[in-house]
């Protein structure tokens, strides 16, 4: 059950978190009580770390929310975009307070009254605790604090580029900590950090071809309105918008953006040509719908060989009968018999109607005397 606590800054506690919390509770007490206090010290240092980011982002105006999840907590700040000096204290004044939070165990640990018995046992484990993950969360890997120190600094002084620096920094810090522990049979936290690798690996992937419009707010705004427009049918603005973007964008993430919705409005205006034209120019970018729709108006523009390097990928995404006879189509004007035959029994298997009338169109003259499409014109007889 989820827990929401509102106010200045709202709380959100999620079932993962305390299921994770307790499992962390369970592996390093292995008694039930061990597991409540472990789940008690996660639950009050997580939050408090998170009130260091929250507090500080309350005091530069923002308006802030926190959000306990798997694996930790997470605080979102909105209002204006804040210089590079606001946002890296918000960011770092959760390691922090995490830190205070140790030093406040310490103090109290100096004290007889404290010090002894299970209070003393639990403001050890505090200390240990809060030092052990504000060192671990400042580490220069994505998406910890460190992570995101680093990215706001290299961002600082190199621009977008030091966003892309930061994200590949990232990605060989965590895979060298992963090898690391790996070796050291440590293997969760291994796979931890192996994790954190892979994303900022796929992070990076995506982000190749970021440019520095892509952080623009007006473009931002208006590929918004384009979607809007698109949703509630006002398709000629959207067309006309879409050009606008992309004749100030020139090149990016916001620019193929726009340029996937204006051959989805071309192609519904009957323009295949201009579609294909228009996908074809962002061919590596392209997945989903989007490359599924290329998929069709390259068959449409008789390009077989790029069909057919998109069959596979585009089936899984559209598994109809209609997607398996165009791979079908392709693979005969390539001359290719076995891939046609087998795309052909996949479309029947999927439903295609009028299989006898299907296998005697002109298109599949290229393979009709191969024996192995002769065998399929003979099982469906």
């Amino acid at each position: 059950m989820m827990l929401q606590f509102r106010g200045r800054i709202p709380v959100t506690i999620y079932p993962t978190f305390w299921i994770f919390a307790a499992l962390i509770g369970y592996l390093n007490s292995l008694s039930f009580i061990g597991t409540l206090i472990w789940v008690g010290i996660i639950f009050v240092s997580v939050l408090f770390h998170e009130y260091g980011h929250a507090l500080t982002a309350s005091l530069f105006g923002q308006s802030p929310r926190i959000e306990l999840v798997a694996l930790g907590g997470l605080t979102y700040h909105n209002g204006q975009k804040l210089p590079f000096w606001k946002q890296f204290f918000i960011v770092l004044n959760g390691p922090l307070f995490g830190f205070l939070l140790a030093i406040l165990a310490s103090i109290l640990l100096q004290f007889p009254t404290f010090s002894q018995g299970m209070v003393g046992s639990i403001l050890s484990l505090t200390r240990i605790v809060n030092i052990f993950w504000t060192v671990v969360n400042l580490l220069p890997v994505m998406p910890l604090d460190g992570g995101q120190l680093l990215r706001i600094i290299l961002e600082r002084i190199f621009g977008l580029k030091g966003f892309k620096y930061s994200i590949a920094t990232s990605m060989v810090i965590a895979l060298a900590i992963s090898v690391f522990f790996f070796v050291t049979q440590a293997f969760l936290i291994g796979a931890l950090f192996f994790l954190l690798a892979f994303q900022s690996y796929d992070t990076f992937r995506r982000t190749r071809h970021l440019s520095e419009n892509d952080r623009d707010d007006n473009l931002r705004e208006l590929l918004e309105k384009v979607e809007e427009m698109m949703q509630v049918g006002k398709k000629e603005e959207a067309f006309k918008l879409c050009l606008e973007i992309r004749s100030k964008a020139k090149k990016g993430m916001i620019f193929e953006l726009a340029t996937q919705y204006l051959a989805f409005l071309e192609y519904e205006k009957g323009d295949s040509k201009d579609a294909y034209d228009l996908l074809r120019s962002i061919r590596e970018e392209l997945g989903g719908d989007a490359l599924c729709l290329l998929h069709k108006v390259a068959f449409e523009q008789k390009d077989f060989p790029l069909v057919v390097e998109l069959a596979g990928t585009c089936f899984q995404s559209w598994p109809t009968a209609e997607t398996a006879l165009r791979n079908a189509y392709a693979h005969a004007q390539m001359n290719q018999a076995v891939p046609t035959v087998g795309w052909l029994q996949t479309a029947i298997n999927e439903g295609l109607g009028n299989a006898q009338q299907v296998l005697s169109d002109h298109i599949f003259d290229p393979i009709r005397n191969d024996s192995s499409f002769q065998e399929l014109i003979k099982s469906i007889q």
